[in-house]
């Protein structure tokens, strides 16, 4: 009799063990499978909350099919106490296991909301933005000018939300004094800025910025993706060019940036004014002028006079031979590589094909092709006064 029930314990606990194994392998097969989640979420973890709200909020948003099994598989693997205040995009169909790596690995916010401080050559802006997760796309939800006096109420709150995001972002073509003056509108960033960068030295980009950043430091990252731009580039320089050092093709980048949006008529640009280099000629650039009597302080806001087209300033390329002394503005990549690998052309002369600049220039050759170009424009622009 005793052998009789010995023999069933044992049976009845080898079952057991095969029920706990199958149970085992069945919860690991769950937690590292993919999940139910249909599309993505933008999972906020608050400051001070555990991995069991994080598991119920994700049960019910249906990312995962058990919050225990969530919590359980935290524990196996020593990360219930790794959690990472943030906002977290959840991407469709993930498992148990990629999502705890995404909400213990801490970084930055991968959606939420977003602060775009944006620097224009003509105005700033203060843009946020609310990542939607199903498209992945980013919603402006409200815009403001930082200059303009009290910033909006909706703003603080934003600014101040769960794992808000704030970027800097520098356009093509700004001036040093520009990038300056926005960088102290932007109350995220602290302290002074003791000198002026050196024109040209500022690589416009999209820069990361945590609340409490130094505004010296920002323009120091800034300085240095500038320079390690530029000697790329000079590195892989055209030869023969008519430029001493990398400062001097700088200065013809950023005439390239203030003549051109156009990214495909940059090298053609770059060309034009090269090819009058080689041939001793005068630049002859109005945003040289310009920038001589603006000093890269704003926007001129009027036509140039015919005195200023006159005036033998260091700026004005309609007098002096050769390049200005310094850049006038920050060119962007682009136009830094136009500068040092510019079209092959003969081309010495171009203007704009229609008043609208996205249109582009016309290109020639010689002086009367030239003057038929102009001519066109200048019947647009009446033909504009006229209406």
């Amino acid at each position: 009799m005793w052998r009789h029930i010995a023999s069933n314990a044992l049976t009845f606990l080898v079952v057991l063990v095969f029920l706990a194994g199958g149970v085992l392998l069945w919860a690991q097969e769950e937690y590292s499978s993919e999940g139910p989640l249909a599309q993505p979420i933008c999972l906020q973890v608050a400051r001070g909350s555990n991995m069991s709200r994080v598991s119920e909020d994700l049960a019910g948003q249906g990312a995962i099919s058990s919050d225990v099994l969530f919590r359980l598989g935290a524990d196996y693997e020593k990360k219930t106490g790794d959690l990472k205040a943030g906002s977290y995009l959840v991407p469709e169909r993930a498992s148990m296991s990629e999502i705890l790596g995404i909400v213990t690995r801490g970084g930055a916010s991968t959606c939420g909301t977003e602060v775009v401080y944006r620097i224009g050559v003509t105005a700033a802006e203060v843009q946020v933005r609310e990542l939607d997760p199903a498209t992945g796309r980013y919603a402006e939800v409200l815009e403001f000018d930082p200059g303009a006096g009290e910033a909006p109420a909706e703003y603080e709150s934003f600014k101040t939300g769960l794992g808000t995001r704030f970027r800097v972002a520098l356009a093509e073509g700004v001036t040093s004094w520009q990038v300056v003056q926005e960088l102290g509108q932007i109350d995220v960033l602290e302290g002074e800025v003791a000198e002026l960068p050196a024109e040209g030295a500022l690589a416009p980009d999209s820069y990361e910025i945590t609340p409490g950043d130094s505004r010296a430091d920002l323009l120091v990252r800034m300085q240095e993706a500038q320079q390690a731009i530029l000697t790329q580039a000079w590195e892989n320089r055209a030869e023969g060019l008519p430029y001493e050092t990398p400062q001097d093709a700088l200065t013809m980048a950023s005439i390239v940036e203030k003549e051109t949006g156009g990214a495909e008529e940059r090298p053609l640009v770059a060309s034009v004014f090269v090819n009058r280099l080689e041939r001793g000629m005068r630049l002859q650039t109005d945003p040289t002028v310009i920038y001589g009597i603006t000093n890269g302080q704003g926007v001129l806001g009027r036509g140039i006079r015919q005195s200023e087209l006159r005036a033998e300033t260091p700026y004005n390329t309609y007098v002096i031979a050769g390049l200005p002394p310094t850049p006038i503005a920050n060119p962007g990549r682009a136009s830094i590589e136009a500068a040092l690998n510019p079209a092959e052309s003969e081309f010495i002369y171009f203007v704009a094909k229609t008043l609208d600049p996205a249109d582009g220039h016309n290109f020639a050759t010689n002086l009367d092709d030239h003057n038929s170009n102009v001519a066109a424009y200048r019947r647009l622009e009446a033909e504009r006064a006229g209406q």
